[in-house]
């Protein structure tokens, strides 16, 4: 296997060299009722609902690793090529946009291959599986120029938009905490899991080495796919890759987050394959301009928060604590002020963001030149960066100072491996 640094030539796909002629050396522009020529990569679970969200353009390929969903997709979409391999699904030289809707370990080599291309790109969250990719991520789509868009339809609820607004205004005074707490794992997926001791029967609708991708080699268990991925270190994030991404998106968005960050994050001992049972981790973000210094604090699965904080923090939602009040949303709800009686005659600031056509809908009416997207990857990759730093710090067990402007673990020099990692080889990210 080879390193992203040591990975050098030009990168071979399905045995031919990787496509030269940029999509955006002959972008097209679009008119009102022209459709967009759109692939989609993964087509099962969450990648079947992206697809149905842009199912009003011109689906001309359609990819997944399990052959049933693939052919549940194409009987929908009877004129679509069909791939296993994404890699040769990007070789089709009519592709202006993707939708990726993968397990998060593919989600970087398929978003790079693509913006390489100049295309488009609609990607699920995580935006990437480690801190390096989401750099690389965000860097080339810069450079191309495309619209993008994270897959965070939250991002667009009109309470959200409400509660970035609150934020703005003050309404609350400076905000000198965030607590955020979710129920996943355990119910949802486990976590905490060694690996299964015996190999099991490949199902014949599997392409089981095209789905490790850029992962180790491993010999298949259900345990691992399908949904049960999220779990394990190779191929997802975790609760905090899953969930955080939702809901602290209203706090990095409307307190600003970025810059130097300290990070620590407890839980039961690590293993070097799987996420934990549960986790805490708190972000410690400075002074951003006016902004004060600000601590938040993630809770994930069995993990609860001091008994003040938990009686007013919805589950899946989050409690925002300021010099003047307090707001608590729950994720799909509207920010509600605290205490009430306090807030009994506030006036609510007039809306100011605009509302949205729906995030999929933002990204294809970007794609045709009309607006821009909310969740970019200018965006989303730095906040994807900061997200993923909790699983830094859980596992190298220690607190971590980062920062972005040289993307180091100053204090920690081992806690660097973990910003990077390895991929099998015809699978790199550079």
């Amino acid at each position: 296997m080879l390193h992203r640094r040591s990975f050098l030539g030009t990168i071979a796909v399905g045995g031919a060299t990787a496509i030269a002629s940029p999509a955006w050396a002959y972008r097209r522009i679009l008119g009102a009722n022209e459709r967009l020529n759109i692939g989609a990569i993964g087509v099962g679970g969450r990648g079947a609902g992206d697809l149905d969200a842009v199912s009003s353009e011109n689906i001309v390929a359609l990819c997944d690793v399990d052959e049933n969903a693939l052919n549940g997709a194409a009987g929908r979409f009877p004129s679509a090529e069909k791939f296993f391999d994404y890699r040769q699904l990007l070789e089709r030289k009519d592709l202006e946009a993707v939708v990726i809707g993968t397990p998060d370990h593919h989600h970087a080599p398929a978003t790079v291959r693509a913006l390489r291309r100049g295309l488009h790109v609609y990607c699920e969250k995580p935006l990437t599986h480690t801190v390096e990719e989401a750099r690389i991520v965000t860097r080339l789509a810069k450079e191309k120029g495309v619209a993008t868009q994270m897959g965070t339809q939250n991002h667009e609820h009109p309470g959200y938009l409400r509660l970035v607004e609150l934020l703005r205004s003050g309404a609350i005074g400076a905000v000198r905490q965030v607590h955020v707490i979710t129920d996943r794992p355990g119910k949802w997926w486990p976590q905490g899991m060694e690996l299964p001791p015996n190999a099991a029967t490949i199902p014949a609708h599997l392409k089981w080495d095209l789905w490790l991708g850029p992962a180790p080699h491993r010999e298949y268990h259900p345990a691992f796919a399908p949904f049960r991925w999220r779990g394990w270190w190779d191929y997802g994030c975790g609760a905090i890759g899953d969930m955080a991404i939702h809901l602290m998106d209203p706090a990095f968005w409307g307190l600003q987050l970025g810059g130097p960050v300290k990070v620590s994050s407890i839980g039961p001992k690590s293993n070097p394959w799987s996420a934990p049972e549960w986790m805490k981790t708190h972000f410690e973000f400075g002074q951003r301009g006016e902004l004060p210094p600000v601590d938040v604090y993630w809770y994930e699965g069995k993990t609860t928060p001091p008994p003040e904080i938990a009686s007013e923090l919805p589950m899946n939602g989050s409690l925002f604590v300021g010099d003047q009040g307090r707001i608590a949303i729950a994720h799909d709800g509207f920010p509600k002020l605290l205490p009430e009686e306090a807030f009994a005659n506030f006036k609510a600031p007039s809306p100011n963001l605009p509302e949205s056509p729906g995030h999929h809908r933002q990204w294809i009416e970007a794609a045709k030149g009309r607006g821009k997207t909310s969740s970019s990857f200018e965006y989303a990759g730095p906040f994807t960066e900061v997200v993923l730093l909790g699983n830094v710090a859980y596992r190298i067990g220690q607190k971590i100072e980062f920062d972005p402007a040289t993307m180091r673990v100053t204090n920690v020099p081992e806690a660097n491996e973990l910003l990077s990692k390895t991929y099998r080889t015809g699978w790199e990210v550079t």
